[in-house]
């Protein structure tokens, strides 16, 4: 049985329209990030500094994301968290939406 629930979700899932899919692959994966950012990051609010890593990664990054979000996190999501966290255009945006969230606490 156990099994059958993410076949089913597959098939659901590729009844859905490309919008539909990249919500849902974007909100499993941020259900894997936050707990992640909130660990690594412990000071910045944990809703933007997701959505940054979130907006920042790639569709392959997203779909393994989203993939361990069945499992949870795992040694190699910490991996990709910190690797998109890394980039420029993600620090830029812990920078802008991070920060100013923290700072209206």
């Amino acid at each position: 049985m156990i099994r059958l629930i993410p076949a089913l979700a597959l098939v659901a899932l590729t009844a859905c329209t490309p919008e539909i899919q990249d919500e849902l692959t974007r909100d499993a994966a941020k259900s894997v990030v936050r707990p992640i950012m909130a660990e690594r990051l412990p000071g910045i609010p944990a809703e933007p500094a997701t959505d940054c890593v979130i907006d920042n990664a790639s569709s392959r990054e997203l779909l393994t994301l989203a993939a361990d979000a069945v499992t949870g996190p795992t040694a190699s999501s910490v991996e990709i968290v910190v690797d998109i966290a890394s980039r420029p255009e993600t620090i830029r945006c812990l920078a802008t939406e991070g920060l100013p969230a923290l700072l209206t606490l």
